[in-house]
């Protein structure tokens, strides 16, 4: 590897998707890394992304980009049911690897590419960029320091936004639990390990799921789908301390609230509200009040905690950058600074876990964390 992490992105369109909104302007946003290439569904696809983020090498196929002596760290920013392949085939050519959430389409694909990735020896990352979010890291110190005292519990209400009564006809596998991508898997998932940081792991969990709008309607040709994955889960659990969770996404948005996290305790409490159920993007608000505080005022993430500059915080750029700046760091220092392929299994069996609470009406527990793990 060069003095500058060189990196390829298996997914990258020319306009659309996630790599050409997020992940493209947080490389770019980031010293010591420098997007070279990457591919698309198609050779005639993958020329028009490399136009269109000025690229000079084109790939044709995943394969061709993970085998590419100018390519350190292979990005997978494309379906679920895709990643097992697309990492194995950057595993197989000796590559660093950075897969997107889920990392696989369910708990064995996550154990099996977990295992591959150690049995190659290379760096390998899961894409919960929320735990690399600035105001993450502040909302645990400030509930680490005791400003609200001890925890007493946690709730969240949040809309899942695309899975709501319309969808767009990009977004209809999104309907197809063959696909892994679901309003558990992606926003639920993506914020229930941002609660973890702060207030430590999950250790068992009671849920109920359902399909209250049976069909989605195709925007804008107004084609109807039938949906196969749940638009409500409520979930109540119980953190390792002993705290309370209580969590409820809903399908679409609310007229009313689509997201608000309150922490209550016993001096204080906080709430974080933001547009939609997607923590893992930021954008969200975060107000305090504690001790003699008599209503909730502003808690602004102190400037130390960004280690980003130059992206606005309302993109979701901005929290992905700070994910490939510690991805950076840490390799440079070789500590472990984002999760692992160990770090996505065991959050993959928290969702799996919740999954077999709603189909079975029990209580489950949620088996223990590695020992290494980042918010263990």
């Amino acid at each position: 590897m060069t003095d500058t992490l060189r990196v390829g992105i298996v997914g990258l369109s020319a306009e659309r998707g996630w790599a050409a909104h997020a992940h493209v302007p947080a490389i770019r946003a980031v010293e010591g890394i420098e997007l070279v290439g990457g591919c698309a569904s198609s050779p005639e696809s993958s020329a028009k992304a490399a136009v269109a983020h000025g690229l000079d090498r084109v790939y044709d196929t995943a394969e061709e980009l993970a085998g590419s002596d100018d390519v350190d760290l292979v990005v997978i920013t494309v379906k679920v049911s895709r990643h097992r392949e697309l990492v194995e085939a950057a595993l197989t050519a000796g590559k660093a690897v950075l897969c997107e959430w889920p990392l696989g389409n369910g708990l064995s694909e996550a154990q099996e590419l977990a295992s591959r990735a150690t049995d190659a020896g290379v760096p390998h990352f899961v894409g919960l960029q929320v735990l690399s979010a600035p105001f993450i890291a502040h909302l645990g110190d400030v509930v680490r320091s005791g400003e609200i005292g001890e925890i007493l519990s946690t709730s969240i209400l949040a809309s899942g936004s695309t899975w709501g009564p319309t969808i767009a006809s990009d977004q209809i596998y999104l309907l197809d639990p063959a696909e892994g991508a679901t309003m558990l898997t992606i926003p639920m998932g993506h914020t229930l390990a941002g609660v973890e940081a702060v207030l430590g792991n999950v250790t068992s969990v009671q849920a109920t799921t359902a399909v209250r709008r049976p069909t989605a309607v195709e925007s804008p040709d107004g084609r109807v789908h039938e949906r196969g994955t749940p638009d409500q889960i409520a979930v109540m659990g119980t953190l390792g301390s002993g705290i309370p969770m209580v969590v409820h996404y809903r399908g679409g948005m609310s007229r009313a609230t689509n997201f608000h996290w309150e922490i209550n305790g016993t001096l204080g409490d906080i709430v974080v509200t933001g547009v939609h159920g997607h923590m893992q993007m930021g954008m969200v608000r975060i107000a305090i009040a504690s001790r003699d505080d008599q209503k909730l005022h502003p808690l602004p993430t102190p400037g130390e905690y960004e280690r980003v500059h130059g992206l606005p915080e309302t993109t979701p750029a901005y929290v992905v950058a700070h994910s490939y700046e510690q991805l950076v760091h840490g390799l440079h220092a070789g500590t472990k600074t984002l999760p692992d392929f160990a770090d996505g299994v065991r959050h993959h069996r928290l969702l799996s876990a919740i999954e077999h609470a709603a189909a079975t009406g029990t209580l489950t527990p949620v088996e223990p964390p590695a020992r290494n793990g980042l918010h263990s």
